[in-house]
């Protein structure tokens, strides 16, 4: 009897991806997804599965660079302490930096609030066969920005534009935009790392108690830790507002680091598996001039070696 052939990491992975996926169809409450899920795994099979994502993403990635043609964003959010950078480090380890790149959205400089707000997101994004990685994004503006009304006020609108609208707004433009990078060949993929008040109390404690930590902690961690409540009721919103089939939100777990990455990685492979991405074909003219290529450097070696013995002769006498 002949054997079944093995399920493709699509479908072995879809139970890591498919219950934390949301493409706008049907209602959407943050509290109703767990931020201590763990899939069923515990973290040695968890570990398994990275270091396989790894492989896999580092295969995808080498194609998607040699085709050219379909780029991917990565879009990372989450509470102070969530995980975002850890993540973005764990999954991407051993992929060639050459075809990734990591932008990290800070406080908005001068340069920046004299532009639209969506200016400094579509300046970093990928170029063609590379995977960007936002660490932040233009989300920012319908999050911090919402949850600190003051910043929005620094932003050189034109008064009469801020209505009671403008989230709304700022939805649709968001979406709009993500249509148009689609309708291009940008793959987009968004994460919210959903983690906990208690966890996020417990990683800051962890900060203070290790000095190679230190450095990450902020007073500011503790004044946004403390709008909690309207920081949530924001990604709420955001996230029912802006994801769709081709730009889905994914809720990922985040109390336990390992689980958050087994579904981040998952994701990413199954969506890249999608594209059946190839390397490109050489066409005859090309093998043509391959040949001739092999049959001079094959040439070249066979004078080379002829060449070593009465060279070794000479030096001998």
């Amino acid at each position: 009897m002949s054997k079944m052939p093995a399920p493709s990491p699509g479908l072995q992975l879809r139970p890591f991806v498919a219950p934390f996926r949301f493409d706008g169809s049907g209602e959407f409450h943050l509290k109703s997804h767990k931020t201590n899920e763990k899939g069923g795994l515990d973290k040695a099979k968890g570990e398994k599965i990275l270091d396989a994502n790894r492989k896999r993403l580092n295969d995808f990635q080498e194609k998607l660079y040699a085709q050219d043609r379909w780029s991917l964003l990565l879009i990372f959010q989450g509470m102070d302490a969530a995980g975002k950078d850890s993540a973005i480090k764990s999954i991407f380890d051993g992929v060639n930096p050459q075809g990734c790149e990591v932008t990290s959205f800070k406080q908005p400089s001068t340069l920046d609030l004299n532009h639209d707000f969506m200016w400094r997101g579509a300046i970093a994004l990928p170029q063609r066969g590379r995977i960007g990685i936002f660490n932040r994004s233009y989300y920012e503006e319908c999050l911090v920005v919402r949850v600190h009304p003051e910043i929005l006020a620094k932003q050189k609108i034109p008064p009469r534009l801020v209505t009671r609208n403008i989230w709304r707004e700022r939805f649709e433009d968001i979406s709009a935009f993500e249509r148009y990078l689609a309708r291009n060949g940008t793959v987009i993929l968004k994460f919210f790392l959903n983690v906990s008040k208690q966890e996020q109390r417990e990683r800051f404690l962890d900060r203070l108690d290790q000095p190679a930590k230190n450095w990450k902690f902020s007073m500011a961690d503790i004044s946004e830790r403390a709008l909690w409540g309207k920081y949530q009721a924001a990604y709420q919103e955001t996230i029912r507002h802006t994801s769709s089939v081709v730009a889905p939100w994914h809720i990922v777990p985040a109390d336990h680091k390992w689980f958050a990455r087994v579904v981040i990685g998952s994701a990413i492979v199954t969506t890249l598996e999608k594209l059946d991405l190839k390397f490109p074909k050489v066409d005859s003219a090309e093998r043509s001039e391959f040949k001739q290529v092999r049959k001079a450097l094959e040439d070249e070696g066979k004078a080379s070696a002829v060449k070593q013995p009465v060279a070794a002769k000479a030096a001998a006498r």
